[in-house]
């Protein structure tokens, strides 16, 4: 089977998972609310605790999600550590699509107006 190539879209297959192990374990331990004070008391410890390499740690210290990414991140565990650094879902789409995040916003509300979600077929009542 081939896979479709997307420019600028990193698939997170195998080699990203072993590439991204480190940086998503760490993700990971933000489950726990203790990790999370530990890694804003001091990121590079932090990191280094996990093993991070130099790309990941650059990616971490400069708060960009495409780079972690890149490197091997995987956006649901990613997604801890994006809600530590004040981050929420617009803000990652924003940067995914090289957009500010107003505009990454009036894109979402301009494509919602145009194309609503489908009806759910009425559940038939028991009464």
């Amino acid at each position: 089977m081939s896979q479709r190539l997307i420019p600028g879209t990193h698939i997170f297959d195998s080699v990203a998972a072993r590439k991204g192990y480190a940086l998503n374990k760490m993700c990971y331990s933000f489950n726990d609310k203790r990790n999370r004070e530990a890694f804003l008391a001091d990121e590079e410890a932090y990191c280094n605790r996990f093993g991070l390499t130099s790309a990941q740690q650059r990616a971490v210290k400069s708060r960009n999600v495409l780079a972690l990414i890149a490197e091997g991140g995987n956006v649901y565990y990613l997604a801890k550590l994006a809600g530590i650094f004040g981050l929420n879902v617009q803000d990652l789409g924003a940067q995914q699509t090289n957009m500010s995040v107003e505009d990454f916003k009036d894109k979402l509300s301009a494509y919602a107006r145009f194309n609503p979600p489908p009806l759910r077929p009425q559940e038939p009542s028991h009464g």
